[in-house]
C-alpha cells in the first residue's frame, strides 16, 4: 500500500488499484489507436466495440481505500462517476450483515446521476478489523443487549465520521455537498451522526431500527432525541413490508412536534417477505423510491448554495 496524494487526512489506497487505472487509461487512449490501425473493416468494429464495453466494465469497479478512525484503519469501497468532477457525495452506512461488500446496485443508481458513492465498512464489517457489532451484542447478558446495542451504535458514530472526512478530503467531491444515508442499522447511524454538525447537506434513513424497534425502548428514545438534534433535513423511507412502521410513525410525529425540516413516506409492499421490504427496498429499489430522494437532494443541494 502506498500514501494518497489528496491530501487531508491520512488515508492509504491499494497498490491493485492503481495498476487497474492505468491498464484502464492504456487500453482506453493508446490500444485503441493501435487497432484502428492494424484492423479494418468489421473485425476492426468488433474489435473496438469489444474493447469499450470491457473498459466501461472496469471503470464501474470500486475503489479500495484504507482510512483512519479512532481506534485504527478501517476500509470501504468508493465509487466514482465519470469525469474530473467535484462530485457531491453520498456516504452510504451499510447495516448489520457481517460483510457489507461494495453495494454495486446503489453505486450503479448514484454514479448515474453524478454522485461519487462511498460505502465505509464500520469496525468488525466487512474488510474493517475489530469485534462484530451482532457478537458483542450476543455477548451480553439478555437483560442488558437493548441497552448495549444502543451504545454500540453510538461509538461506531465515529467510524462514520471517519469516513465523512475522509471523504470530504478527496479533490473530486465537493465538500459542501455532501449526504448521509443507510438502511437498517445504517439508518440507525445516519440519524445518530447527524446530530453533530458536520456540514452535510441531507440525511436520508432507510428503516432506522425497524427490526429492533418492537423489543428496545432504549433505541426508540435515543432516535427521537437524535430527531430533535437533528442538523440537517431528513427524509425517512420504508416500505409498507418492512419489519415495523412504527419509526416513520413515531419520528414524523415527533418532527412535527419540534418543527424539525424533516418528511418521510411509506412505499407499497416491495417483494413477498419483511426482510424484502426490508433490506431489499433499501438496496435495490430504486427505480422504486430513486425519483424522491434525487428531488429531495436537489432541493436541499440548491438551498445550500
Amino acid at each position: 500500500m502506498r500514501p494518497n496524494p489528496t491530501g487531508g487526512l491520512a488515508h492509504y489506497t491499494v497498490t491493485r488499484r492503481e495498476y487497474g487505472r492505468r491498464f484502464a487509461l492504456f487500453t482506453r487512449n493508446i490500444l485503441p489507436l493501435f487497432l484502428a490501425r492494424r484492423t479494418r473493416g468489421l473485425l476492426g468494429g468488433l474489435l473496438l466495440f469489444a474493447l469499450a464495453q470491457a473498459t466501461s466494465m472496469a471503470q464501474s469497479s470500486p475503489e479500495e481505500v484504507v482510512f483512519r478512525a479512532v481506534g485504527g484503519e478501517l476500509h470501504g469501497f468508493l465509487w466514482k462517476p465519470e469525469g474530473p468532477g467535484p462530485f457531491p457525495a453520498i456516504v452510504w452506512n451499510h447495516g448489520s450483515e457481517k460483510l457489507p461488500g461494495a453495494q454495486p446496485v446503489l453505486a450503479k443508481f448514484y454514479t448515474a446521476h453524478s454522485y461519487v458513492f462511498f460505502v465505509p465498512h464500520r469496525r468488525g464489517q466487512g474488510c474493517s478489523p475489530g469485534e462484530y457489532i451482532q457478537d458483542l451484542i450476543a455477548q451480553t447478558p439478555p437483560g442488558e443487549r437493548a441497552r448495549r446495542m444502543v451504545e454500540l451504535q453510538q461509538a461506531e458514530v465515529d467510524d462514520v465520521i471517519a469516513g465523512l472526512n475522509y471523504l470530504r478530503s478527496q479533490r473530486f467531491v465537493d465538500p459542501r455537498h455532501i449526504v448521509i444515508s443507510g438502511c437498517s442499522y445504517g439508518g440507525i447511524q445516519t440519524l445518530l451522526t447527524g446530530e453533530r454538525d458536520l456540514g452535510v447537506v441531507a440525511l436520508v434513513p432507510f428503516a432506522p431500527g425497524a427490526m429492533s424497534w418492537e423489543q428496545n425502548v432504549p433505541l426508540q428514545d435515543r432516535l427521537v432525541r437524535a430527531v430533535d438534534m437533528a442538523k440537517a433535513p431528513v427524509f425517512l423511507l420504508q416500505a409498507e413490508n418492512d419489519y415495523s412502521l412504527a419509526p416513520s410513525r413515531a419520528l414524523s410525529k415527533e418532527a412535527n412536534k419540534k418543527e424539525k425540516n424533516f418528511q418521510s413516506k411509506v412505499y407499497p409492499v416491495f417483494g413477498n417477505t419483511h426482510q424484502e421490504g426490508h433490506w431489499g427496498f433499501c438496496s435495490s429499489a430504486t427505480d422504486v423510491w430513486g425519483n424522491d430522494v434525487l428531488a429531495f437532494l436537489e432541493m436541499q443541494m440548491k438551498a445550500s448554495r
